[in-house]
């Protein structure tokens, strides 16, 4: 097999696996503050700032490895 076939083929599994990651991250973590706050509703304010915060990180994490996939997609 060519090195370039195997370089897309790595870049597509990668960015699947990034995107999922990120999206199953996020759900994770938006659910934690649903349960947080349906816990304790006078600390809403402070649970969603914290999720926010988190959910920014882990779309931040899944952005650098959608690069990096497409970096070695256009190395190829």
């Amino acid at each position: 097999m060519e090195t370039a076939a195997l370089a897309w083929l790595g870049a597509g599994i990668g960015a699947g696996i990034a995107i999922v990651g990120g999206g199953i991250g996020i759900g994770l973590v938006g659910a934690g503050a649903m349960h947080g706050i349906a816990r304790q509703p006078q600390s809403a304010a402070t649970i969603q700032t914290a999720m926010l915060i988190a959910a920014a990180f882990i779309e931040g994490i899944a952005l650098f490895a959608l690069v990096i996939c497409f970096m070695l997609y256009l190395k190829a």
